[in-house]
This record gives C-alpha cells, structure tokens and sequence, in this order.
C-alpha cells in the first residue's frame, strides 16, 4: 500500500473530527462539522457503523410530538416530499408503519480492542482509553498539573517514551507490550504504514477504519483537531492528531498479534464492512423525514410569529440606541428594553462589533482571540497604558504570588501540612462561598488600546465597515451603547462557554470599548463624512457589558468624556435597571428553583449551582432583517436577531449579505448543532453529568477520574432534571434579502451551500413586508412557502 495514499485517509479521516477549544476560551462548535457535505440519513448511517451513535431523537419523541398535534399531518407530508433519498417510503402510510415498528439498530463494527475482549474477557477498550487519556492528559497540559510533563516532542514520540515504561498492559495480560513499543519505528508515518500492512488493510477500507479509531479516542481527537485547526489558520500544520491515529493503530496491531488465532476471522469479516460503501438505511431515511418534520412545524409557527403587523410609529430622534450581541440571550433583554420606552432602539450585530482583535488584558502576557474562531485576528489591542507602568507592575507581582501560593498549596511535599496549619483560615471563605455572599463583578480593565495604534485612514475604514454592516449610518441618538455580553459565575468548568462566541469565548467588553474610542474620534468622524456618515456632534458611543447571568449592565462611561450627557446616562442607568428586572422575570419562569428574579442573582454567586443560566439552550432561529420586522414580537429568547438593510447593501453588491452569511451565520450553526449534537448522543457529543466531573489538563473535563475527555455540553446545560429544555432543531435562518444574491453568495462559498443543501441548516427570504414567503430546496432552487398572501418584492426580482 502507497504510503501517499495512507497519508491521504489519514487526512480526510482527521477531517472528520470537530475540534474541541479549551475550558479557557471555548466556543460552541458543530460535531457534525466532517460530515457536512453528507445528509442526516447519510451520516446516521456513518456514525452508526463506526461508534452506534445516534444523529436523531428516539422514535418516541417524534410519536409524543405527533399525539400531541405539534407535529402536523402537513408537515409530515412536506418532509416526506422533500427527502432526496430514493429508499424513502412511498407514502406517508408506509412512514406511519415504519415510523410504529420501531428502529432497527445496526451493529456497530467492533475494532480489534474490542474483538479482543470478547476473546479473553479483559476490557481492552477500556484500559486503552485509561492508560491513553493518563498520558495525553500530561502531554496536553496547559498549567494545571504541577509536574508538567517533557515539552519538545512530538505525541508519537512522547507517548512511545511513556508506553515502553507504563506496565500496567503486561500486568492485564498484553505481554512484552513495552518491547513492542520500543520496537515501534521512529516515525509515525511508517508506524501507519507498518500496522496498516499487518492489519490487511486495502484503500477502501482506510476511510472508515480511521474514522473509527479516531472516534474511539472522544474529546482528545477532537483536541488535537483544534490544535491542527489553529495551526492552518496561522498557515502552518499540526501532526498530533495523526500520531494519535498511529498510537491508536499500534494497540490494534499489538492486541491482533496477541490474538490472531481466535479472532482473525472475525476481523477479516470486520475489514470487509468496512470496504464497503456506506449507504443509509430505510430507518435512517425515515429518522431524517421524521427529524424534517418536526422542524418545519417549528418553521410553522415562526411563519405565524413573522405574520405582519401595523408599526406603531415613533416619531423624532431615538431616547437612545444599543447595540446587542445577535446572541439569543440579547433577544429577551432587548424586547424588556424597548418596552419600557417606546423611543428606545436596539439593533443587533455579532458581538465582537468587527474589532476582531488578538488581546492583552492588564498586568498579563497571555494573548486573548478577542473574535470568531473562523477568522484571524486583525489587530491587537492591551488594557492600560503603554509600557510598564507601577500599577501594571504591581499587579504583575500579586498575580505571580498568588500563582505561587496556589501552587505551595497544592504541591506533593506541602498540602497535607498547610491544610493543618492554615485550614480554619479559611473557614470565612467557605462560609461566603456556602451562603453565596461572595462578590460579584464584571470585568473592569483599564481602558483598551490599539497595539500598535491604528492611524487614521485605517480607523475610519473600520469605522466606516462596521457601522454599513451594522445598517446604522444615520438616525443617530445622543446616546449610543454599544453593549457586548459575558457571564460571571461560580465553579463552573464551563463558564466561558457562557461567554460570546463571537469574542472566541471571552466577554465582548474589549471589543466595544475599542469601537466606542475609534466612533467617538474626532478625525474619524470627520473622514466618515466624507464617506457618506455623519455623527452629529451631541452623539456620544458608550460602551457596556450585559452580563446575561444577572441581566446586569455595566457602562464604562468613564472611557468617555460624558460631561454633557450626565442626565442622559441617569435616564439610561434607570431603563436598564428595569429592563433587567423585567428579563430577570422572563427567565426566572424557565431556570429551576428560581422563584422570582431576585434568586438570579443568588444563582450567580452559588457554587454550588449547575444552571445558572441556560445559555443558549433553546436556540431555532437567526433572522437578518430590520428590526422593525422582529420589534414587539416574543421570540422567547430562541432567536438570533442580526440587524440588516439589503437596500443599503446593494449598491456594494451585497457585500454585508455575504459576510452575514458566511461568518454569523455559520457562529450560530456552530452552536445550534453543539446543542442538538449534546441532546441527540449526549453519549458521543455530551459532556455527561457537571456533579461528576474533574478538570484536566485545564483544557477539558473527564465525568470521573479518567479515561476519554469529554466534549460538548453538560447535560445540566440541556436538561433541567425531568425533561429536555432544548428542542434538538437544526437552525432555521431567515434573511430578508433578493433570492439571486443568496444564491449567488452560496453558489461562491461551496462550504456554507454544503450547509443548506445537506439540510444541517434551512434558509428562508423575508419578502418585503417581513413574512416568509420562500425556503431554499438546494441546488440553488427556491420553492414558495405557503403563508395565505403572495409574497412581493422577492417575486419581483426573481
């Protein structure tokens, strides 16, 4: 076998993998991301082959859903229709029949490890999965274990040092495992090489085989994905992820050399599935109808909330103008905001506001992604001022002595005597922390800037971008809040998962900080003049910070010179306050035990909560369009709102329709299909029980004491104890836009078609009154949605 052509699966194998962003700075990301150009149907059957993991709801859910009226006949009908697979049933007779007699589950393919333990009764998966996530938990180690292990390796030759020492194989039964390993080659190419001729592999069967064995390693494949996924960015390379696959191929090779006699048979028949085709069954054709069905009765009734309704006109200059992250936590506040004054505008925009930027917080040296992990930051930007100042040195030295103590806390040779000596120190501590008295604040830094500093061509050029891609280039307010959003919470693991994922998984407070200094520059706006905006002199940019825990806003009006809108900010201060409270009380209806909107707050606080809030659960929706279009409406915090005007995009060729759709919209994807893949094989794409798991390596968590890293959300994120809080709906995303300059964005960015061809996402045009009027079939084709009225404009322009 070529070494090229095992190079080559190798490849596309890794690209099956999503990459999993550390505890630190992680971001939702879609676990269907290799198997995007394949159907539901088609990677149903792929995962169900390769690891038994389920792409949709159990049958029940759908017949619960369709008792219960939610799912109509229609909708059945529609998506039994619209199935491109030929296997589908014929009728919607025979989908009732085979939806009643129950899925018919495929065996999944053992591998070798498991072939191996049916043989002689030891659990070989298991202690590859123990003795694998022991070493890659040192290797990988970003600072939390206290003898960190040897840098300067590769993974290949570091776990081969590790394994020709680890005894714990020989002692289960693998005899002279070690020697083996020692014997391995130097190189993990030819170790490929070497086991896939010992294995009897042939080039048809690669693809799968390595899917599988990749799989098999869970959240550290996907690690090592995001390690290859940050280094193509920068336009380098990572080979971790394929010594992975090399270490994981050297195990098989050992375990079928131990027991060829009994199981050789078996793994020829093994080797031959996997050299076939893979090709949905009826069952995962019936499974992907049922799952269409149950989003286009959610696409129904979004269809009805859409409906138009007579605007209440509002006359005169806006009391004030914010600007929200399209996060769908920003929909409920913003609905309360607008509420308690009907002069008040919110828009919405992605949260890093286009300041895509590589961040320096105060007193710190680790560089921050401030901005979407499908881009490169632009620029970078530190807190405080320039050079080493004393109070950056001062914070400098508390931080490397706290470090130190922490350290001295913890370290082999000292815990148990500082636990006697100083334990009842802490007993004030604990009692804060038990009775959720601690404090309680968002991130307060010096004043951002630009490092180095912009000139001013380029400020007014970035000015200019963000505010045309935000459709605000006129109308302005006195005041206007640029408000980006965080979480601040308590022992949470996954708090920066709460963050915004437009800011790479960090709070927006950076980014809007910055924009506010770049619009409120006196040569900016002078130059935006020229280009077509003018600020009017009394307008003043603020930046603000929704922590989306309490619905607290922070203004960091002491960024600005705010002398002359002293009493606009108290009126602002008092509207937020309400509109707080007001969202505090919406939520509170969803979280469990929380009475009213004053235990909000406590939730924050309380250590001991697994819910503090329910982040993005719940997500259905993005909508690209005037806010006129959403304003007044509950959309029940489900939908991601993206202010947009095409009429102001058109004489630039729809170029803010084509960064929506291919940046925003593939976010928010990203996070609908982590909450969908974490609800539908919670197994493979959850993160398992929050009361069970331990930290490790500080870039992810184990649900125990070892074995695989586990990726995605806890299932405290989706479950509130008794039933699922998130509808495992694949995103519908409504744009109120011309049907030919989608298509022709989709017809230039073959990734994002993949997207809505393959169904993982739906797209919709808005007609010229806000209502639903068309859904894209694929293959560049729109069919008219039936809402009772005929659509307008987009006719016209078809």
């Amino acid at each position: 076998m070529a070494h090229g052509a095992l190079e080559a699966a190798a490849d596309r194998a890794a690209r099956q993998i999503p990459p999993l962003w550390p505890l630190a700075s992680s971001v939702a990301v879609n676990p269907f991301l290799g198997q995007t150009t394949q159907t539901l149907a088609e990677t149903g059957a792929r995962l169900a082959r390769l690891g038994g993991t389920p792409v949709t709801m159990p049958r029940s859910w759908y017949r619960e859903r369709i008792a219960a009226g939610t799912i109509k006949e229609e909708d059945l009908a529609a998506a039994l229709e619209a199935s491109p697979h030929s296997g589908r049933p014929a009728d919607l007779k025979t989908l009732r029949a085979c939806m009643a007699s129950g899925r018919l589950v495929p065996d999944t393919l053992p591998t070798i490890a498991e072939l191996a333990a049916r043989a002689d009764g030891v659990d070989w998966p298991g202690i590859i999965s123990d003795r694998f996530g022991l070493w890659a938990g040192g290797y990988l180690d970003q600072g939390q274990a206290l003898w960190a292990a040897p840098r300067g390796r590769s993974a290949w030759s570091a776990w081969c040092a590790y394994a020709t020492h680890d005894l714990t194989p020989e002692i289960m039964g693998l005899k002279g495992f070690a020697a083996f390993v020692a014997d391995a080659p130097k190189s993990p190419g030819e170790a490929i090489v070497r086991a896939a001729r010992r294995l009897g592999l042939t080039d048809a069967g690669l693809d799968s085989y390595f899917h599988q064995l990749l799989l098999s390693l869970g959240g550290w494949a996907q690690y090592a994905r995001y390690e290859l996924w940050r280094a193509e960015l920068a336009a380098g390379t990572d080979s971790t992820l394929t010594d992975m696959l090399a270490i994981r191929l050297l195990w098989e090779e050992a375990l079928l050399a131990r027991n060829e006699a009994t199981i050789g048979s078996e793994w020829a028949a093994v080797r031959r599935v996997h050299e076939t085709p893979i090709v949905p069954t009826r069952d995962d054709v019936v499974d992907e109808i049922l799952q269409e069905a149950a989003e286009r009765a959610a696409q129904r009734e979004l269809v009805g909330t859409l409906k138009p309704v007579s605007p209440t006109a509002v006359e005169g200059r806006p009391a004030m103008q914010a600007a929200f992250c399209i996060d769908v936590r920003s929909e409920v506040f913003r609905r309360a905001l607008e509420s308690v004054n009907p002069s008040i505008r919110t828009l919405g925009f992605a949260g890093f506001f286009g300041i895509s930027t590589r961040h320096r917080r105060f007193a710190s040296d680790v560089e921050e992604c401030r901005l979407p992990v499908l881009l490169n930051p632009a620029v970078s930007s530190a807190s405080g001022r320039e050079g080493q100042t004393a109070d950056d040195l001062g914070a400098r030295y508390r931080a490397r002595a706290k470090r130190a103590w922490g350290r001295f806390k913890l370290a082999a040779v000292s815990s148990f005597a500082f636990v006697e000596a100083m334990g009842p120190v802490y007993i004030g501590k604990l009692l804060r922390d038990g009775l959720s008295l601690s404090g309680h604040s968002m991130p307060n830094d010096p004043l951002p800037r630009f490092v180095p500093e912009l000139d001013v061509k380029s400020r007014i050029t970035a000015a200019e971008t963000v505010l045309r891609a935000m459709s605000l280039t006129g109308g302005f307010a006195r005041i206007v809040l640029l408000v980006g959003h965080g979480a601040r919470v308590a022992n949470n693991p996954h708090a920066s998962g709460l963050q915004c994922g437009a800011c790479g998984g960090y709070s927006g407070d950076v980014n809007v900080r910055l924009l506010a200094g770049l619009l409120n520059d006196p040569r900016v706006r002078a130059g935006l003049v020229e280009r077509g905006i003018m600020l009017p002199d009394d307008t003043l940019l603020v930046g603000a910070l929704h922590d989306t825990t309490t619905d607290l806003v922070t203004i960091y009006e002491d960024d600005v010179a705010a002398e002359n809108h002293a009493s606009d900010l108290i009126d602002i201060r008092k509207w937020l306050e309400v509109a707080g409270k007001l969202a505090r009380g919406e939520r509170a209806l969803r979280l469990p035990r929380a009475s009213d909107e004053r235990d909000i707050a406590i939730r924050a606080r309380n250590w001991a909560e697994v819910r503090p809030e329910w982040g993005l659960a719940g997500c259905g929706a993005f909508i690209a369009a005037p806010r006129n279009r959403t304003a007044g409406r509950s959309l029940e915090g489900r939908a991601f709102l993206h202010d947009y005007d095409w009429r102001q995009d058109e004489e630039r060729s729809f170029a803010v329709l084509e960064l929506i759709m291919t940046a925003p919209v593939v976010v928010a994807s990203w996070i609908s299909l982590q909450y969908y893949g974490s609800t539908v094989a919670p197994e493979t794409y959850g993160a398992g029980n929050k009361l069970l798991h331990n930290v490790v390596g500080g870039i992810g968590v184990f649900e125990g004491n070892g074995g695989l890293l586990r990726a995605g959300l806890p299932l405290q994120s989706i479950h509130d104890g008794e039933t699922y809080t998130h509808d495992p709906l694949r995103l519908s995303v409504c744009i109120e836009a011309p049907r030919e300059a989608m298509s022709e964005v989709l017809a230039r960015h073959e990734g994002v078609r993949a997207l809505f061809d393959n169904r993982w996402l739906h797209l919709f045009a808005l007609d010229d009154q806000g209502r639903i009027a068309w859904r894209y079939a694929g293959g560049l084709e729109w069919q008219p949605v039936e809402t009772g009225t005929k659509p307008v404009y987009l006719e016209a322009v078809a």
